[in-house]
């Protein structure tokens, strides 16, 4: 069954080269999941240069995309599943989701199952009649914290309107090496790291990418921060603070290097060595409501790994 005509036309910027074309597509058209628009590039939907090209095809820069399709009227392949993710905040237009760590969020390759987005379609079955059952923003697999989740095409739309013109306010909390002691500006571009292509890095040529972060504690050798997004790039956080010479704890693929202050009490380098993500939690959310127009906020504590570690810290000082 399928349901309304789409239509785009995108032409493909510099700071896509070297990327899949339907990866990058995916982050431009943010209402259209990457499984779909996959869909569309092998059924011809999708045309590059009136041409159609494989979804694994990289992009040069420059080239002209069209979309010509019938949007499904649901993700009817979606399998709903029942999984373990808190939901802080529930009405007729939106979902707050408090997401854990190890839980990643959109179906892709290698993880067509065990998702956000199966777990959403269980608990509200409607979902899978909207673009990535009603997705906005991402976090990371082993991110934790607080999404918005639109559950009508109107709220959808709205919101993923407010993120677009950056009036979703996002406030994370991170722990990183070193110490940082004042407040920063870090207004540094993003792209792709050719190198590693699971990586970003800090590009002149990249998309621009502002972060604002605030010391919060300052242990031996580490800071506790707050985090605030004023543009929304792939691993913006870690990308800058690693830039800056304070990766965030435990994130090894931004350089983090489990390293410890002086004469670290035993306790501490247990913590430190055997945190095994990027400690970083999307603590905060503000915005205004798809219906109401009032602004509405919410907060999210820290997860327990993270407790854990500050306390450890804390205790080190003692």
């Amino acid at each position: 069954m399928l349901g309304k005509s789409i239509e785009r036309a995108e032409t493909l910027a510099k700071t896509h080269v070297g990327q899949r074309i339907d990866k990058a597509l995916a982050e431009i058209w943010l209402e259209f999941s990457r499984a779909q628009i996959t869909n569309w590039m092998r059924i011809g939907a999708i045309q590059i240069d009136g041409k159609v090209v494989k979804p694994n095809a990289k992009v040069c820069g420059g080239e002209r995309v069209r979309l010509n399709a019938a949007m499904p009227a649901s993700e009817d392949w979606l399998v709903a599943e029942a999984l373990d993710f808190s939901v802080v905040y529930e009405d007729q237009d939106l979902l707050i989701v408090d997401k854990p760590r190890g839980l990643v969020v959109h179906p892709g390759a290698g993880n067509l199952t065990g998702t956000l987005v199966n777990g959403l379609i269980n608990r509200r079955a409607e979902l899978a009649q909207l673009p990535r059952a009603g997705i906005v923003h991402r976090l990371d697999k082993d991110t934790t914290g607080l999404m918005v989740v639109a559950a009508n095409n109107k709220a959808l739309k709205i919101l993923t309107r407010s993120i677009a013109k950056h009036d979703v306010d996002r406030r994370y909390v991170a722990i990183c090496e070193g110490i940082l002691r004042k407040r920063r500006r870090l207004d540094m571009a993003i792209g792709r790291d050719f190198r590693d292509r699971t990586r970003q890095r800090v590009r002149d040529d990249g998309r621009d990418a502002v972060t604002r972060v605030k010391p919060i504690e300052t242990f031996r050798g580490h800071t506790a921060v707050e985090a605030f997004l004023e543009t929304g790039r792939t691993h913006q956080v870690r990308v800058h603070l690693a830039a800056i010479g304070h990766p965030l704890v435990g994130d090894r693929r931004y350089g983090a290097r489990a390293r410890l202050p002086k004469q670290p009490t035993e306790k501490l380098v247990d913590a430190v060595r055997k945190f095994d993500r990027q400690a970083l939690h999307a603590a905060g959310l503000a915005f205004r409501h798809p219906s109401s127009d009032e602004r509405v906020e919410f907060e999210s504590d820290l997860p327990s790994d993270m407790q854990f570690l500050v306390e450890t810290l804390r205790q080190d000082q003692s």
